[in-house]
């Protein structure tokens, strides 16, 4: 979809955002429109008077993961999007949408052109497994079944099967692992309100599935959840809730994790609670949660057709000190068990993917940095900072954290961009300035990128919103390539 006219008159635009640009401006240029992105650009702007910010996206649509991956039943989560509506209203800032890293415009361009780059296009795929059957049908990572139901185009054609099963496994036990086994549990009278994509909806209300199994390698004392995310699926109607007493029983080792976290403690708390206060009402159509520990998948098993999830084998593991970190760690026992099921949701963690030009660290997953200064280098011995480059968010401390943890992120990182300017390594004032916003254009047209300006995704927005009050609902999201581009740039 990137193929024909630029947007209309870009070299005539006057408007706030696309004037020319003072000689003594900084020009930054932050990669990925998600929260990480954004509170930096607000940072920037706040803090350097002079500073002029451009944000690019590979989608038509701004604000990343609060759009695509805040659950649809979470839209006070959301709110924080009028906040970054506010910072792309700004006439230093300019939003350049439906623009990919690579193919459109390469890092080394973008560095050309800007005083300062910062990287902040997240983790946009996933960690493998690596067991046997990974590949089946019906198996698929968390993150592409929160895009489908969240209206994100590139899973807009994913159409998981609901209806041939009424069991899901879900492996992994953080909020990520909670928010889908909720949408697949959440009766759809508390769903068609919100704003979740129309193809998902009409998908859960035919589904079959009446039981989800969460399976976690670890104990209940080492749960990745929040206690809020835990607590919201404990309480929901008409929903049994199944955790093996025996499972909670605690090591000195596990109390010791307890009382160095407050979290974890509470998590822990709600679960020996839910274990022993939930009663049992069976009636037709009973939907039930069941928390399975100290398992983990050994492989996939096919179902008849061979072509399909038709279980987990699961391998029974216990806790071991691990001398370097002092946690503990889940080992195979060599004991195993079977678990049927015909949709299996891998929530085992997002993975950033590098692109050309900018060092990567791939055991880690991140953007080998000091407090967001990008180096050259992860080996110690041969560490050079790159002069101008900066990293934020995912892609610099790891996918870990809530929407609010990438303004503390951002934080860092603009102090490392302001700090570096004050000691004259940025933006040297001897020097011819950088093209910035009118080199990105240029280099735009030239590849006849259509690119989607903060203007463009108001238009889709005002659409959404219109469509979304017919079915009594926020919004009702446009979900394909086309659709966006048409209603931005139509």
């Amino acid at each position: 979809m990137k193929g024909g006219l630029l947007f209309r008159g870009w070299k005539t635009l006057t408007s706030r955002g696309f004037s020319s640009l003072n000689d003594k401006s900084l020009r930054v240029c932050v990669i990925g429109s998600g929260p990480a992105g954004f509170y930096t650009a607000e940072k920037m702007l706040k803090a350097h008077e002079r500073a002029e910010v451009d944000i690019l996206d590979r989608l038509p649509t701004p604000f990343g993961l609060v759009r695509s991956g805040v659950a649809p039943d979470h839209p006070e989560t959301k709110i924080v999007v009028n906040q970054f509506s506010r910072v792309a209203s700004n006439e230093r800032c300019s939003f350049f949408g439906n623009v990919s890293l690579g193919s459109d415009v390469s890092l080394s361009e973008l560095r050309d052109m800007y005083d300062v780059v910062v990287v902040a296009y997240g983790a946009e795929s996933d960690r493998s497994l690596g067991v046997p059957g990974e590949n089946l049908k019906e198996i698929y990572s968390a993150r592409e079944f929160v895009w489908w139901y969240n209206g994100h185009p590139d899973c807009r054609y994913m159409a998981p099967d609901l209806k041939c099963t009424d069991t899901a496994v879900v492996l992994g036990q953080g909020n990520v692992a909670l928010d889908v086994a909720r949408i697949l549990l959440r009766p759809m009278t508390e769903l068609q309100t919100t704003d979740i994509a129309e193809h998902a909806l009409v998908s859960l209300q035919e589904s079959t599935i009446r039981k989800v199994y969460l399976v976690g390698r670890r104990g209940p004392a080492q749960a990745a959840c929040t206690a809020k995310e835990l607590r919201e699926i404990l309480g929901m109607k008409n929903l049994q809730v199944h955790i093996r007493e025996a499972d909670l029983v605690i090591s000195p080792a596990d109390e010791e994790e307890l009382k160095a976290s407050r979290i974890q403690r509470r998590v822990y708390d709600l679960l020996c609670k839910s274990a022993t206060s939930h009663q049992r009402h069976d009636f037709a159509g009973q939907r039930e949660l069941h928390f399975i520990f100290f398992r983990k998948p050994d492989k996939f098993v096919p179902s008849e057709d061979e072509s399909r999830v038709g279980g987990v084998r699961l391998e029974k593991t216990c806790l071991k000190a691990n001398g370097l970190s002092g946690k503990q760690v889940a080992i195979g026992t060599g004991q195993f068990e079977g678990l049927n099921c015909g949709l299996v949701l891998k929530s085992i963690g997002y993975k950033s993917v590098p692109v050309d030009g900018l060092p990567f660290d791939k055991y880690r997953g991140v953007v080998p940095n000091v407090k967001g200064r990008v180096l050259s280098s992860d080996q110690p011995e041969n560490v050079n900072i790159e002069q101008g480059l900066y990293v934020v968010g995912w892609l610099k401390r790891g996918p870990t954290g809530i929407v609010a943890t990438n303004l503390y992120c951002a934080e860092e990182t603009v102090a490392s961009i302001l700090e570096d300017i004050d000691n004259g390594l940025i933006a040297s004032p001897f020097g011819s300035p950088k093209p910035g916003r009118q080199g990105l254009l240029q280099a735009l047209e030239d590849k006849n990128v259509r690119f989607v300006p903060f203007g463009g995704w108001e238009k889709i927005d005002s659409k959404e919103k219109l469509e979304g009050q017919l079915r009594n609902k926020p919004r009702e999201k446009l979900t394909t390539w086309d659709e966006l581009l048409k209603a931005a740039l139509g």
